[in-house]
């Protein structure tokens, strides 16, 4: 305990900013994507906040939207007209007592289509966040590409029964061509117990092996654990052959989209991994993660920040995504049923669906912060 409360002392200073920066922004894009939509179909917006309960400072604008900063900064929402409560859970009671002027701005009175993009809306925006940030990175300072040639073979390793040789090149995985080692670590991280084809480059040749990636134990470079595939192999680093590749506007949009995707495709692939019993759950994280690596990551530089601050805006727009009711997919779900009954769910299909949603992501939450403090060796 108090080995962890000296850790939490020489973090703060770092952390506690680059964590405020880092969820601010996702969320300010998540929720400015809700709010450009209402704008654009004559919603009216009452509060536009970053973060929950009390307010810190805020601002009326001309249009009668509340803008506001609030103390628990572990999310943020957009409430429109006719809403109940940050969870854009109807107010019927005020519905009901609406005029018709009043009702031509209200979010729940708009055709379906708008309401469906509306919600679509703030995923979309982290999305676009994300690739652009990628794409600016990529123009302006670059990737850096490392061949993915192996160096060593570790005995007894998925490498060693492929037959991976010292000298290899990687130069494919599964038919699609790889840049580079890093891309390499990243497939096989989340390909323990499948398969992989591996297009090598040996002597002049290129050769198909097999491997199959096991999951073991490994510490990054701040000390923490992580479960994940592993070749057990280690590359060959030559600063001659590693190559920092800028790209123009439209490669760069691109590329950013491709690494975008990537993300997405890793994080679902993790789960689903997840659900069908062939990882656990001990990798998901919560705020306290996020705060913890946000200090870490600040130490090495902004640039560093910065795509930190892609990758979890990649996560929160796909999270958002997910049907669960109080989520943005959940909302998209009721609209799905709406379009195909001819009519909304009823106001207790409705509330039910609110009340489990609520109760899974809090169960979500709980289990996240729980890996999270055990990390930290608190008990």
């Amino acid at each position: 305990m108090f080995s962890a409360m000296q850790g939490l002392a020489s973090w703060a200073p770092i952390g506690i900013p680059a964590f405020l920066f880092v969820i601010s922004v996702v969320v300010f894009f998540h929720e400015l994507g809700h709010f450009a939509m209402a704008r654009a179909f004559g919603v009216k917006v009452e509060t536009f906040s970053i973060g929950f309960g009390s307010k810190i400072f805020g601002w009326v604008d001309s249009k009668g939207t509340q803008w506001k900063v609030s103390w628990l900064p572990f999310g943020g929402y957009v409430k429109f007209l006719g809403d109940m409560n940050a969870a854009s859970v109807p107010d019927r009671e005020q519905i009901e007592g609406m005029d018709e002027e009043a009702r031509r701005n209200t979010f729940a009175f708009k055709p379906l289509y708008q309401r469906a993009l509306i919600v679509f809306a703030g995923p979309l925006a982290n999305f676009i966040l994300a690739i652009a940030i990628f794409a600016v990175v990529f123009m302006f300072v670059g990737r850096q590409i490392i061949p993915s040639v192996v160096d060593q073979v570790k005995p007894d390793s998925a490498a060693a029964h492929a037959g991976l040789l010292p000298g290899d090149v990687i130069a494919t995985v599964n038919g699609s061509h790889i840049d580079g080692f890093s891309e390499l670590q990243s497939i096989v991280a989340m390909s323990a117990g499948e398969s992989l084809t591996l297009g090598v480059e040996r002597g002049g040749k290129t050769i198909t092996l097999h491997a199959t990636p096991q999951l073991l134990e490994t510490k990054d470079r701040f000390g923490d654990s992580h479960r994940i595939g592993m070749l057990g192999i280690v590359n060959r680093i030559d600063p001659k052959e590693v190559r920092m590749v800028r790209y123009g506007p439209f490669q760069a949009v691109g590329e950013a989209t491709a690494q975008t995707w990537f993300v997405v495709d890793t994080t679902m692939t993790y789960l689903w991994r997840m659900v069908s019993g062939r990882e656990d759950a001990s990798q998901l994280s919560g705020p306290v993660g996020i705060a913890k690596i946000s200090g870490q990551v600040a130490e090495i530089s902004f640039l560093a920040l910065i795509n930190l601050a892609a990758l979890i805006s990649v996560s929160i727009g796909l999270i958002n995504l997910f049907p669960v009711p109080i989520l943005d997919g959940g909302h998209l779900l009721y609209y799905g049923c709406e379009a195909i009954l001819g009519r909304p769910l009823n106001a207790r299909a409705q509330d039910v669906g609110f009340r489990l949603g609520l109760a899974v992501m809090l169960g979500l939450m709980v289990l996240a912060t729980w890996n999270d403090l055990s990390r930290l060796n608190l008990f």
